[in-house]
């Protein structure tokens, strides 16, 4: 069988940078075998509120831990910044400083201002709308590096900013679209009063609606889900991405949990370094659609790539996950004993056999392995049931309070 590769297109952009979206330990580890950088948020100026775990006072530690795997660390400080939140930027400037950070990602220009006096890079958050040349060339002479484009563009458009910029241009791959134009929603704000400007957004395009005529009859539709956007996927196009000459590819997903992140990132590595190394296939773009359709999704467009997306690009039936294969609780870890490799845990779900796939996951801890050995009251168990306290022989350190899932 004739096996159909794609022309190697690597000239304009040799190695893109691969950029995850983390918010703890965990999704670092689970990412940084594949990924080039990644990009989180503190407990400060995020649109990102409920990634918590990383605070100022452990953004050094967080950002050495990052740079100890060989990874560029980006602080995101992209909410909107009120009057009264000025002297919050001083301080989340000063922290991303002495934590040595690699840029920070802004769009609102006091944040920009002061990180540049600070002597810090900037990259321009899609917050900022970009959508042509003289935007991203504004930006520049303000001191950015780099524009995260705006992801209502086309190809097309992307491809002909980059030929008249010197800034160097990331976009958005892969990961959840927002209804709103680069994110500027106000429906939650005005729904239930949590701006998603300044990171507390409420999903509400993820609930059910229904559309009401003036006389008060119930419109026919689709689906229940009427403004929910399916997440962009463009593993079938990495050879157009960087034909486009995009400098860098971003995935979005702070908040999805590390075994996404694991796959995702897994998955683009290999769709580039294939493209560089001219093994870039129709049958391995399947394989690698199926992996990531395996994990946290909405169904999958290409977005505004190639068009501007009509009802193709929402996902009327399933305002969540749309992934047939999800990971199930177990229990969690009650203890780690060193010495003797093993867990003590607790089944509070459901019960694991020998030979079970599971992973076991924490704010720090990212483990994936299968059930080798089960012990209750010094027995050998080929199951444990709900229930059950057991011992569980682990290949890494796990921490108390650690969650065990089956996958």
């Amino acid at each position: 069988m004739k096996v159909e590769t794609f022309p190697s297109l690597m000239q304009k952009s040799s190695e893109p940078e691969l950029i995850l979206g983390i918010r703890n330990l965990a999704g670092l580890e689970a990412c940084s075998r594949y990924a080039d950088a990644v990009y989180f948020s503190t407990d400060r100026l995020s649109l990102r509120a409920k990634a918590k775990e990383i605070t100022l006072e452990t953004l050094k530690d967080f950002v050495y831990e990052v740079k100890a795997r060989g990874l560029k660390a980006y602080l995101a400080v992209n909410s909107a910044v009120n009057e009264s939140r000025l002297d919050e930027v001083e301080e989340v400037v000063a922290a991303a400083v002495k934590a040595g950070v690699d840029a920070v990602i802004a769009w609102d220009p006091a944040v920009i201002l002061k990180a540049r006096k600070a002597g810090l890079r900037v990259q321009i958050s899609t917050q900022a709308n970009v959508t042509n040349h003289e935007t991203a060339e504004f930006y520049r002479t303000l001191g950015a590096e780099r524009i995260v484009l705006s992801r209502e563009l086309s190809l097309e458009e992307i491809r002909e900013i980059g030929q008249h910029t010197e800034v160097e241009i990331e976009a958005f791959v892969h990961g959840a679209m927002c209804m709103a134009i680069s994110g500027r929603c106000h429906l939650s704000a005005y729904v239930l009063g949590k701006s998603g400007n300044c990171g507390e957004c409420t999903q509400p395009c993820r609930w059910e609606w229904e559309l009401h005529g003036e006389n008060g009859l119930v419109m026919e539709s689709r689906g229940k889900y009427l403004l929910s956007a399916k997440d962009l996927c463009m593993i079938g196009h990495v050879p157009e991405l960087l034909e486009a000459g995009i400098y860098a590819f971003k995935v979005e997903g702070r908040l999805r949990d590390p075994g996404y992140l694991e796959v995702v990132s897994r998955c683009y590595r290999e769709a580039i370094d294939a493209c560089k190394e001219g093994r870039y296939t129709r049958e391995k773009v399947e394989t690698w659609k199926s992996e990531l359709a395996s994990v946290y999704n909405r169904g999958f467009s290409t977005g505004f790539y190639f068009g501007v997306p009509g009802l193709e690009g929402f996902s009327p039936d399933k305002g969540m996950n749309a992934s047939e294969k999800k990971r199930r609780a177990a229990g969690v870890v009650e203890n780690y004993y060193p010495k003797q490799q093993a867990a003590a845990i607790r089944l509070l779900e459901e019960g694991l056999a020998v030979g079970d796939e599971i992973l076991i996951e924490g704010s720090t801890t990212y483990l994936k392995q299968q059930v080798r050995s089960l012990i209750k009251k010094g027995m050998l168990l080929q199951t444990a049931e709900k229930g059950d306290e057991v011992g569980l022989a682990v290949d890494r350190p796990v921490r108390k309070n650690d969650r065990i899932f089956i996958v």
